[in-house]
């Protein structure tokens, strides 16, 4: 294998706290990046590491006390490399040890796996025979100035894969910071766990969101359901950048595979959105768990959720029709039978006449909407949920909710006639719900409670994950936060995001400097199931090349003043 010139030598270092190396005299400092990506070659083992830390070094504490002048070009050059050097610091992440597939021990007796004399003079193993490749983790360090290389191509291959590997379902997510190879994700290992996509706002979160939906989508790793609040997965939105255009959306690119249901049919329409379906929510289909979750949006307190458990007892399912035509003598007389508080109830009779202004609730329908859904996804369809002006909070916990709640039943059921039958005909299509401001959701003081804690803390056992979007980790449950699988990382600012990021990561370290030096636009650190390793990468633009690679050239980019006119609709349905 062909290691290129070596950067640095390995000083001294721990398996815990990494591994410091000195640079070689003719390498510039200024060319190591935090996140960069580079092999030490060992005596034995070959291991893959990422840059953490940069700093600089000296032989004698007395050059600081004197140092030569900046126009003493000269005397810097003779310190440089033996009085001053760089430092870098590496986080060893993978590592393997070759073994010979056939032993041969003919002419000398010797194994034709041998050490010869490298042009530094240390040793180098170089195999002569087809070898064996198993990624491990690192149960070790290597020794004493073992030689830093950069990473070629080759390795980038060997850990990340490719995306046309066949036996995998690979998807190019992005390049390394310094090199034109991809980095994959394996998206059947992806869909296994629940997944979270962070970053502070306007750090294309969103942009990420979709292009990690396209792949999922392209792939047929799974089937996808999208709580779509702001309208950017369905159809075009607009992009972000200096150049004003639109980005495609899920149902243009994929339109025989993805459905659009829309809670707005009115804005929906004006945006251009095609073949969308509407949704229609009925107050039969409202139970007092979809409140709960609700019960800050909509003022509730634990006395009024109380009573409208005895209302939903007593009533059936169509209570709150009745609560909401019920007379003040009426609700006296049922507290006077049923032992309810008064004041309680005409307090949550007030506050449930706000779900009258809800575009999407009706009185009773004969249409069950959501069963609708079910048989989308049943179909292998992606469904996305626009709320389009209906985007505030409450109607965004209500519906998400509400429909989770069902879906997932349905699952349960799925899942519990495919473990009785072990028929592989019987087996569901794993489901990823996609849902944003997750932290609403997974609030330590609510997750106990909700669905969406549930489905974090199952895993896979029913075959539904979640994929959280958020640019607020740190309001999400320290135990959820420990059961996401694959954590796609922008910038993030605040250091009580940063340690939510890593919870439950063994040896974070190192990756907190990384994760705190990121650009705020188009690059992010990735960690956790789907990856081998931690990896930094340039996120892949979604763009009219991503269009095309992905097999869809009907594309042509609007004008601006289109766009303009796109953009001014969006903000009259969001009430701006």
């Amino acid at each position: 294998m062909n290691l290129g010139l070596p950067l640095g030598s390995v000083i001294q270092g721990s398996l815990t706290g990494g591994l410091e190396v000195r640079l070689h005299p003719d390498v510039s400092v200024e060319d190591m990046r935090v996140g960069k990506f580079l092999v030490v070659q060992g005596m034995r083992s070959r291991f893959f590491c990422m840059l953490t830390d940069v700093s600089l070094g000296m032989a004698n504490d007395r050059i600081t006390a004197s140092p030569p002048s900046w126009e003493d070009s000269f005397l810097r050059e003779v310190l440089a490399g033996s009085g001053t050097y760089g430092m870098i610091n590496l986080a060893p992440m993978l590592m393997f040890t070759p073994e010979s597939q056939e032993p041969d021990f003919s002419s000398n007796g010797k194994s034709p796996n041998s050490f010869v004399p490298s042009s530094t003079g240390l040793a180098s193993f170089q195999p002569q025979t087809s070898t064996t490749m198993e990624l491990l983790p690192v149960k070790t360090i290597p020794s004493h100035f073992s030689q830093v290389y950069e990473a070629n191509e080759e390795d980038f291959r060997k850990v990340f894969g490719w995306e046309d590997d066949p036996q995998r379902k690979n998807f190019s997510i992005g390049k390394p910071l310094d090199m034109d190879v991809p980095i994959c994700i394996d998206l059947n290992r992806f869909v296994e766990r629940s997944n979270g996509i962070f970053g502070k706002s306007g750090t294309g979160k969103s942009f990420l969101t979709r292009l990690i939906l396209a792949g999922v989508i392209r792939k047929n790793a799974a089937v996808n359901l999208i709580f779509d609040m702001h309208s950017e997965y369905g159809w075009e939105a607009v992009a972000e950048g200096k150049n004003v255009n639109t980005v495609k959306g899920l149902k243009q690119l994929f339109p025989g595979q993805v459905e659009v249901y829309t809670l707005d049919p009115d804005s929906t329409k004006r945006r251009g959105v095609r073949d969308a379906k509407e949704l229609y929510l009925s107050y039969e289909q409202i139970d007092v768990q979809d409140l709960n979750l609700c019960n800050r949006d909509l003022g509730l307190s634990e006395v009024a959720l109380d009573n409208a458990n005895i209302l939903s007892t007593e009533l059936g399912k169509s209570w709150i029709i009745k609560l909401l035509s019920m007379s003040n003598e009426e609700i006296e007389m049922f507290c006077e039978e049923k032992r309810g508080h008064k004041g309680s109830i005409m307090a949550l009779q007030r506050k449930l006449f706000r779900l009258n202004s809800l575009k999407y609730i009706c009185g009773s329908s004969s249409q069950n909407y959501i069963q609708n859904i079910v048989q989308s996804l049943e179909a292998g369809k992606n469904v996305v949920i626009e709320f389009g002006s209906q985007s505030n909070m409450l109607s965004y916990m209500l519906v998400t909710n509400m429909i989770t709640r069902r879906i997932h039943e349905h699952y349960v059921k799925k899942a519990d006639k495919f473990l009785q039958s072990k028929n592989p005909l019987d087996r569901p299509t794993p489901l990823m719900i996609t849902i944003e401001e997750a932290h609403r959701f997974l609030d330590p003081g609510v997750v106990q409670s909700t669905i969406f804690g549930t489905i974090a803390r199952e895993l896979r056992k029913y075959f539904v994950t979640l994929l959280v979007v958020d640019q607020r980790p740190s309001g999400i449950d320290n135990e959820i936060m420990s059961q996401i699988g694959t954590r796609i990382t922008a910038l993030l600012n605040d250091e009580k995001d940063i340690d939510a990021i890593f919870t439950g990561v063994s040896g974070a370290g190192g990756l907190r400097s990384v994760l705190a030096k990121l650009d705020s636009k188009q690059q992010a650190l990735i960690l956790g199931h789907a990856v081998p390793m931690p990896v930094v990468v340039r996120t892949r633009p979604y763009d009219s090349t991503f269009y095309t690679e992905i097999g869809d050239i009907a594309w042509e980019e609007k004008s601006d003043e289109e766009v303009f006119t796109a953009a001014e609709l969006a903000k009259a349905d969001l009430g701006f």
